[in-house]
């Protein structure tokens, strides 16, 4: 039989193909009770027209942090209008305009004119608008320590927890949130008289509780029988031994393709061994493909580069060769990089300003060559 005659159009063994996104939002959000609590009863006090209590959101990476931070957000947003809830990354935006222009977007419903605008403007609109409709305002930074490495956290943490001077009766607070969990923040003591955070602690996940997760993902992602515990169990070993929950999450989506693509209505062993082996290079051509041109010619740089003490500066001055441009435009290249996991930028303390930055890729250069197109 083909497959055509197996699968006939739209038969599928994926219930919902989406769930094994790495942005999908769980319904049934297991093994971090504890830490939602915490952060629920940060925003309680603003519900009733008191101030939010800022939070400090600990954890390694693919611990739950940012599913727990929207899944909150969704739930406060569902019960009342009376706060303004933003999340932001901080890998993509760490100046003040494009934390000011996500808050701005999420108010208005579009983002502020890109030029002629200044921040203060931005600022003081979203102010008298929470004034206005007596809203508070709560932020999530997600990967904070990419502002305080930007050199924009204290003003941008001053603007946003002291907005109540300028603004009388406006309220607002902060979740900072941190993945590198040796990373360790310095603030100005004009912003520690505000920020008082309470921490909240999210521990990386056992093998326990990774096989929860995964099981429910497997129960919301594909209809029943399409996956078999013991192949699970293997899914959760291989994603234990890396310690990164999002592989396992991804391992699935790829095994229900590859189940798929063999015309079966069960994943097999077969696609557990094919999938383990190229689950990074399926990710890493998915990725490369959607790269612009300059992402792609910044990449291709570093893959070339003989040195292995990499320095964005020289980095830098090596696509400036080939592609002019600003710095500023150079470094959101860099970040947009190490977002998609392509690299890693260390910052070494050295420098004239001590910010000085060595880039590392994560995967062998060989691969990558293959993969660009």
């Amino acid at each position: 039989m083909s497959i055509d005659d197996i699968l006939m159009h739209d038969e599928t063994i994926f219930r919902d193909i989406r769930v094994f996104n790495p942005d999908y939002v769980p319904d049934k959000f297991l093994h971090r009770e504890n830490q939602t609590d915490a952060l629920t009863l940060c925003l309680r006090p603003a519900l009733k027209g008191g101030k939010p209590i800022n939070a400090i959101v600990v954890g390694s990476c693919a611990t739950g942090k940012t599913t727990a931070i929207k899944k909150i957000f969704e739930r406060v947003e569902e019960y009342s209008d009376r706060i303004v809830c933003v999340y932001i990354n901080c890998q993509l935006h760490t100046t003040r305009y494009n934390i000011f222009s996500q808050i701005y977007q999420k108010i208005f419903g579009h983002l502020p004119p890109e030029t002629g605008i200044p921040v203060t403007r931005i600022y003081e609109k979203i102010m008298k608008h929470l004034k206005k409709n007596n809203q508070a305002l709560v932020v999530a930074l997600d990967d904070v320590n990419y502002l305080f490495h930007s050199k924009n956290a204290n003003k941008i943490f001053y603007d946003i927890l002291r907005a109540y001077e300028e603004f009388e009766g406006v309220r607002t607070g902060l979740f900072a949130v941190i993945s590198d969990i040796e990373f360790r923040y310095i603030l100005d003591k004009n912003v520690k008289s505000v920020f008082i955070p309470q921490e909240v602690i999210f521990d990386p996940y056992t093998y326990g509780e990774m096989r929860d997760i995964l099981q429910e993902r497997v129960k919301a992602g594909f209809y029943p029988d399409v996956i078999s515990d013991e192949i699970l169990d293997e899914v959760t070993e291989n994603t234990s031994s890396i310690g990164d929950l999002r592989v396992g999450i991804e391992l699935l989506g790829v095994l229900g393709n590859l189940a798929e693509a063999d015309a079966s209505r069960a994943i097999e062993d077969k696609h557990l061994k094919t999938a383990i082996q190229n689950t990074s290079s399926i990710s890493l051509k998915n990725t490369l493909q959607n790269l612009q041109g300059k992402e792609k010619k910044l990449l291709e740089l570093i893959v070339i580069s003989e040195d292995e003490q990499l320095t964005a500066g020289n980095l830098y001055k090596n696509l400036n060769n080939v592609e002019p441009l600003s710095y500023a435009s150079f470094d959101r290249l860099l970040n947009k990089l190490e977002f998609l996991r392509l690299i890693d930028v260390k910052f070494t303390g050295k420098g004239r300003k001590g910010n000085s930055r060595i880039i590392f890729l994560r995967f062998d250069s060989e691969e990558i060559g293959k993969c660009i197109i």
